[in-house]
C-alpha cells in the first residue's frame, strides 16, 4: 500500500508530487497524460517568473523537476472509481491496475464543455473540435467558426485569425473574457463576433460544411458556412470516478476547506477539479503543494 496516490498529472499533480517526494512519502502519480489542460494552450503569460512561455514548454519544465524525483509515475492509465478500503483507499483503472493508498490527493482538472447540438458528435474529428492549438494549422486559408465568449474562445479567435481565410465567433452573451483580451480583438479585419446567438446546429455530412445560429432575440436563423469549429464554451470538472464516494457541488466540483480536505478523511482534492475559486495554472499548482503538504500532516498523525 502506497502511503499517498496522487490522480492528474497536470500543474496540481505535478506540484503535489514534487512536494510529496522532498516529504518522502511512498507515492505513486496516476495519471492519463501529462501537463492536463495547459497541453491545450499556446502562451502563458501570467505565470510568476516567465513573461510568455509555450505550454507544452512549461508543462516540459515541470516535468522534469518531478522527474528529478523517485515517484511513480503510473502515465495513460484513466481512474474509474475509488472506494475506501480498511485503511485506506482503492484506485480502480479502466485499464484494469489496481492502487491502494493510505491517502489519496484527486487533481483532475476539467475537461471541455460539449454543445450537445445536431452533428457535434458525427462531425468530432471531421472539422469539429476542441483544442485551437492542436488542431488549428489543419485549417489554415479555411473558414472556421469558434464558438463560446470567455477568454478561451477569445485565445482561439486570436490564434485563428492569424491563419484562416476568416473567423465567425459565436457566443450566447456578450463577450465575457477580461477586457485586455477582448481589446485585442478590435480591428480585427477577418473576424465576424455574433453575440446573443446560440449554435443550433453543425452541418456537414463526412467534413463540417457550415453551422447554424440563432439569434436569441428574434429567433431568426442564420446559416455560416465554414469548414472548421472550435467548441470553447467552458470546462467539466473530470470528477465522476468520486461521484459515490464524496457529495459534488452543482457544477460537478470537488467542495473542499482551505487545508484541501474534502468530507472523506484521508481524501484531498487540489486544482480546477475543486470548488476553489479562479482557474488559473498558477493557482492549481499552489494549491497541488498545499495538498501535499496537509496530506504528509495527515499520515504524521495515522497509527504506525
Amino acid at each position: 500500500m502506497y502511503e499517498l496516490i496522487i490522480i492528474g498529472g497536470g500543474p496540481a499533480g505535478m506540484a503535489a508530487a514534487v512536494y510529496a517526494a522532498r516529504k518522502l512519502i511512498n507515492t505513486v502519480l496516476v495519471s492519463g497524460d501529462i501537463g492536463g489542460q495547459v497541453n491545450w494552450t499556446n502562451g502563458v503569460e501570467n505565470y510568476l517568473g516567465y513573461q510568455f512561455i509555450e505550454g507544452d514548454e512549461l508543462i516540459a519544465k515541470f516535468q522534469q523537476q518531478v522527474d528529478q524525483f523517485p515517484i511513480e509515475q503510473k502515465i495513460g492509465l484513466e481512474v474509474t472509481t475509488i472506494t475506501k478500503i480498511d485503511g485506506g483507499f482503492e484506485v480502480n483503472t479502466e485499464q484494469g491496475d489496481k492502487f491502494q493508498g493510505k491517502v489519496v490527493l484527486l487533481a483532475t482538472g476539467k475537461r471541455p464543455r460539449l454543445l450537445n447540438v445536431d452533428g457535434e458528435k458525427e462531425l468530432t474529428g471531421r472539422g469539429v473540435t476542441y483544442c485551437s492549438i492542436c488542431d488549428g494549422p489543419d485549417f489554415t486559408g479555411q473558414k472556421v467558426a469558434v464558438i463560446g465568449g470567455g477568454n478561451s474562445a477569445i485565445e482561439a479567435a486570436m490564434d485563428m485569425v492569424k491563419a484562416a481565410e476568416h473567423v465567425d465567433m459565436v457566443s450566447m452573451t456578450p463577450l465575457t473574457g477580461d477586457p485586455i483580451m477582448i481589446e485585442k480583438l478590435t480591428d480585427t479585419k477577418n473576424l465576424t463576433v455574433f453575440t446573443e446567438q446560440q449554435t443550433e446546429k453543425i452541418l456537414g455530412q463526412d467534413q463540417v460544411e457550415g453551422i447554424v445560429i440563432k439569434d436569441l432575440k428574434t429567433g431568426n436563423l442564420t446559416q455560416l458556412e465554414v469548414t472548421g469549429v472550435f467548441v470553447e464554451i467552458g470546462l467539466v470538472p473530470n470528477s465522476g470516478m468520486v461521484r459515490d464516494l464524496i457529495k459534488l457541488n452543482p457544477a460537478g466540483e470537488v467542495p473542499v476547506n482551505s487545508f484541501c480536505e474534502t468530507s472523506v478523511p484521508g481524501f484531498f482534492a487540489a486544482g480546477d477539479v475543486t470548488d476553489a475559486p479562479e482557474k488559473q495554472i498558477i493557482i492549481a499548482a499552489g494549491e497541488g503543494a498545499k495538498a501535499a503538504l496537509q496530506a504528509h500532516r495527515y499520515l504524521r498523525r495515522l497509527p504506525k
